[in-house]
């Protein structure tokens, strides 16, 4: 299995120049080898990465000479990254490679396994030195490569691993997820996760950074000091979001081996413009990804019910159908006079998510497990 650990660098400032100029260089070798991509492929030539590279090789003692003072790793690897990423985009599964801009693209440069090593909260990287780190690798295994990064003022390193492949833990207990805006996951166990709202938070400072970053001329200091604000704000919703995340599919992936979730449509909902940055905020792609992967990393498994299955109009109970229910109804009322909860408010996230598990069991062939109901797809 390979994994990666991102821990944030505590450089000097050397060490950051160092870095920007390795960052500059990939970006630089990049653009050359794009370049050269496209007049070759124009002409009716076959580039490969191969030939870039020695092609590069050939003049970059003389044209290039700048190139030299950082590791070699930062000027070899984008000819790899060009590479897989034309075979991505001839396959259909990406966009055509683009050139990188020094404003807009974020800085980062490769080192190889044997281009470096690992020590107690430091990095060795070549014609720099050690480097301090915030924290010791998490996981044990063979260093397969690193990548470095800038994200607003802040240094990281990813360093990937090769570890051995966790021993599953089976899990019998599952459980529903019914997601949305109001609160981020209702359980149907009746626990509920509300949603933070991050960026709806920090909107009214972010609108004030973005002013003060408009106001400052074009190329001057102050409109770089304040565009690193607006990005550190960024940065900071972000992580937010991210902590939440985690610690939310973590919990449901650690106590669960059956997890029911709606098979959203998240770029239909998207096109909302009225929720568009509800939606966005709440991150739900994310969300579903990481409970996904963890999920299926400890055994377990998820099972999507089907976008247009009624989870939300639908009595968990007796299966009686609220056809004309409307988005602003937040309590369900089953009208079966031979329901048990005939007339007896239900929150209608709790009953959606009910509905989600009985239909999850239903699919994976485990309907009869289910006690108290007859389940969503009951007449």
């Amino acid at each position: 299995m390979i994994r990666a650990h991102k821990i944030r660098l505590h450089p000097t400032d050397e060490q950051k120049v160092y870095f920007a100029k390795a960052a500059g260089v990939a970006r630089f070798v990049w653009n050359w080898a794009l370049a050269e991509w496209i007049r070759q492929y124009e002409t009716g030539e076959k580039p490969t990465t191969f030939k870039l590279k020695k092609q590069c090789n050939e003049i970059r003692r003389e044209q290039f000479p700048w190139t030299w003072e950082i590791t070699k790793n930062a000027s070899d690897q984008p000819f790899l990254d060009l590479g897989k990423a034309f075979k991505a985009f001839f396959e259909g599964k990406a966009r055509k490679p683009r050139f990188k801009s020094k404003k807009r693209s974020k800085p980062s440069f490769y080192l190889a396994n044997d281009q470096m090593e690992v020590g107690d909260h430091r990095v060795w990287i070549p014609k720099l030195g050690w480097v301090n780190m915030a924290e010791n690798l998490r996981f044990k295994g063979k260093i397969t490569g690193a990548r470095v990064t800038r994200t607003s003022d802040w240094w990281f390193i990813a360093i990937t691993m090769e570890v051995p492949d966790e021993q599953p833990t089976k899990r019998s207990a599952a459980v529903g997820i019914d997601m949305g805006l109001n609160r981020l996951a209702t359980l149907s166990t009746g626990e509920e996760f509300e949603n933070q709202k991050y960026l709806t938070t920090a909107l009214k400072k972010l609108r004030q950074a973005n002013k003060r970053l408009h106001r400052r001329k074009p190329g001057s200091k102050n409109r770089e000091r304040a565009r690193r604000q607006v990005a550190r704000l960024h940065y900071r919703i972000t992580c937010l979001r991210d902590d939440a995340l985690h610690k939310l599919t973590t919990k449901l992936a650690t106590c669960y081996g059956i997890v029911g979730i709606e098979d959203l449509h998240l770029k239909g909902l998207l096109k909302n413009r009225k929720l568009a940055r509800s939606f966005s905020d709440a991150a739900l792609g994310k969300l579903v990804n990481l409970l996904t992967r963890k999920v299926e990393q400890r055994g377990g498994q998820v099972v999507k019910v089907g976008r247009f299955f009624p989870s939300s109009k639908t009595c968990h109970a007796c299966g009686w159908r609220w056809e004309d229910m409307q988005l602003s109804n937040r309590v369900f009322l089953c009208q079966n006079h031979q329901c048990a909860y005939h007339l007896f408010p239900q929150d209608r996230d709790g009953n959606a998510s009910l509905n989600i598990l009985y239909e999850a069991l239903r699919l994976i062939g485990l309907s009869d497990q289910v006690v108290g109901g007859t389940g969503s797809d009951a007449t």
